[in-house]
C-alpha cells in the first residue's frame, strides 16, 4: 500500500543520515541577525519525560547545539508536567519580555481551555513563534486484550461506555482525549460517560496499560513505537486520513474500520509575551532550519509525524483559526466548558 512517506523515506535514506550525528551543512553556520540569545535558553517541556513533547524539546536542544550560536550560551530542558500545562506556562508567564524561555503549543491545549481545564490559551496569552510538525492519535491495547480493532472497542463502549478505562496525556479534554472521543462519537458511543484517567505523560500511561491498570490508551504515535516494537500493545487505529507509514503501516485508520473521523494536532513552539520582533525572528528561523534539517525529518520519518512549519505570523493567525474550530467539535461532543 502507497503511504504519504514513502518519498521521504527514499529522501532521507539517499541522504544517509542518522539521528546521532547530524548537521545542518549550510544551515549549521547561519548569518545571525540582529539578536541573539545573550543568556541560557530554558525549555520548558509541559509533560514529564519520554513523550512526543519531551522528544521536541530534547532535538531543539539538539539543533541549537549543533548550530554553534555565537556565544555558547547553554540551551537546557525542564521538565514541569501536571496542571493541564499551566506549571510549565507559569514560567513564561513569569517571564514576559524575556525571550530566553521557550514551551510548546499544541491542539491540546486550545481543547484544555475550552473544557475549562486550562485558564490559559498560548497562542494568545504568550507568544506563538512558529508551528513545526502535525500529531495523529492512535488508540492501543495490551497484546492480550481481547479488544481486536477499533469496531470491537466501539461495539464495547457502545453497550456500556463506562466498561474500559482509558488513559490520556497530559490532561482530560486535550488533543489525545478529543481526538479519541470525536473517533467514538462518530462510531455512536455516549463520550460523556467514558471513564478517562489523565498521566503526566504518555511514557506513564504506556506502563499503566501494560501493567494491566488501564485497558486502552490514546497517545501521539511517538508514544507507542517501542512497546509495539517490543509486542507487548497492539495499535487499533490511526486518526490520519490514510495509513501510516513505518512502524504503523499495519494500523487501520479508524475511517478503515467504517467509523468516519480523522484528526490532527499541531505541534508549535511558544515563548513570553513582549519579546521583541528581532527575537521573534531568531527563534523562528531556529525552528524554520529545524523543520528542514535531516534530523527533524528523521525523527518525522520515525515517529510518523508530519512536518508542517508556519512562521510567526501564520502561526499565531492558525491557531486563532484552529480554536474557532476546536470550540465546535468540543461542543458537539458535549465537552464545552461553562462560559467558553
Amino acid at each position: 500500500m502507497e503511504t504519504i512517506y514513502q518519498g521521504r523515506r527514499r529522501a532521507i535514506a539517499a541522504l544517509g543520515t542518522g539521528m546521532g550525528g547530524l548537521l545542518l551543512g549550510a544551515a549549521a553556520r547561519p548569518a545571525w541577525g540582529a539578536w541573539r540569545p545573550d543568556q541560557n535558553v530554558e525549555f520548558v517541556v509541559p509533560a514529564g519525560p519520554g513523550g512526543a513533547l519531551d522528544q521536541t524539546g530534547r532535538a531543539m536542544k539538539q539543533f541549537y547545539d549543533e548550530s554553534h550560536v555565537p556565544g555558547g550560551k547553554t540551551f537546557l530542558v525542564t521538565n514541569k508536567p501536571g496542571a493541564n500545562g499551566k506549571i510549565a506556562f507559569e514560567v513564561l508567564l513569569q517571564k514576559r519580555a524575556d525571550p530566553h524561555y521557550l514551551s510548546i503549543n499544541s491542539h491540546g491545549y486550545i481543547s484544555s481551555y475550552l473544557t475549562g481545564n486550562l485558564d490559559i490559551l498560548p497562542h494568545r496569552d504568550l507568544t506563538p513563534i512558529a508551528v513545526i510538525q502535525d500529531e495523529f492519535v492512535v488508540a492501543a491495547v495490551r497484546t492480550e486484550s481481547p479488544i481486536q480493532s477499533a469496531a470491537d472497542l466501539a461495539e464495547r463502549l457502545r453497550r456500556d461506555p463506562a466498561s474500559q478505562r482509558i488513559g490520556v496525556a497530559t490532561s482530560i479534554g486535550n488533543h489525545i482525549h478529543i481526538g479519541t472521543a470525536k473517533a467514538l462519537g462518530a462510531a455512536g458511543v455516549d463520550v460523556r460517560k467514558l471513564v478517562v484517567a489523565p498521566f503526566k505523560s504518555s511514557a506513564e500511561s504506556m506502563v499503566a496499560l501494560v501493567g494491566g491498570h488501564l485497558d486502552v490508551v490514546a497517545a501521539t504515535t511517538p508514544n507507542v513505537i517501542a512497546l509495539k516494537k517490543a509486542g507487548k500493545i497492539r495499535v487499533l487505529a490511526v486518526s490520519a486520513g490514510q495509513r501510516l507509514g513505518g512502524q504503523f503501516a499495519d494500523v487501520p485508520t479508524w475511517k478503515e474500520q467504517g467509523i468516519d473521523s480523522t484528526f490532527s494536532s499541531a505541534m508549535g513552539i511558544v515563548a513570553a509575551k513582549g519579546i521583541s520582533e528581532d527575537q521573534i525572528q531568531f527563534w523562528e528561523d531556529m525552528c524554520r532550519r529545524m523543520s528542514q534539517s535531516p534530523m527533524w525529518e528523521q525523527l518525522a520519518e520515525t515517529n510518523q509525524s508530519r512536518p508542517n512549519f508556519m512562521g510567526h505570523r501564520d502561526a499565531a493567525r492558525f491557531y486563532e483559526e484552529e480554536y474557532q474550530s476546536m470550540r465546535e467539535i468540543v461542543a458537539k461532543l458535549g465537552l464545552l466548558g461553562a462560559g467558553k
